[in-house]
């Protein structure tokens, strides 16, 4: 699978360690920035990230701020970007199932390293039920 992975400077450490865990995993990553630590604006990490998801040129992407907060409202106001932000894994994991997203939102500083490796193991295993869900989506279109 092709992801896009954009951070600001509070996600950014966080942002490297998920782009070497999906990398060795096998997934091909589209790294957007930012490339260090001096302050940066989230949005224009979540428009880089959106842009690649919605042109198909990545399958999904991840967001990493320092709550996660700023990046979910950033992704969320792009049509056809459905971003959820996750604390751990059984909400990842239906946020896929049930609600087809393909941002997943993260916050550096809520969540620690382990924990957020184990919620995008979730995310990029789980797929979309359809179904009654798919439903529900389009009455979001």
């Amino acid at each position: 699978m092709k992801i896009a992975v954009g951070s600001d400077h509070g996600g950014f450490e966080l942002k490297q360690q998920v782009v070497e865990f999906l990398s060795k995993a096998g997934h091909e990553v589209e790294s957007v920035g930012c490339f260090g630590l001096a302050s940066v604006d989230y949005p224009d990490f979540a428009e880089k990230v959106c842009a690649l998801v919605k042109s198909g040129a990545c399958e999904r992407g991840i967001l990493i701020c320092g709550t996660g907060i700023g990046m979910s409202i950033a992704a969320n106001r792009h049509r056809d970007i459905r971003a959820a932000l996750c604390h751990e894994a059984f909400t990842a994991r239906m946020s896929r199932e049930h609600n087809n997203a393909n941002v997943l939102c993260l916050g550096a500083r809520v969540i620690g390293p382990e924990l957020a490796l184990e919620i995008v193991r979730a995310w990029v295993a789980a797929e979309f039920a359809g179904g009654r869900h798919q439903r529900r989506l389009d009455m979001l279109s």
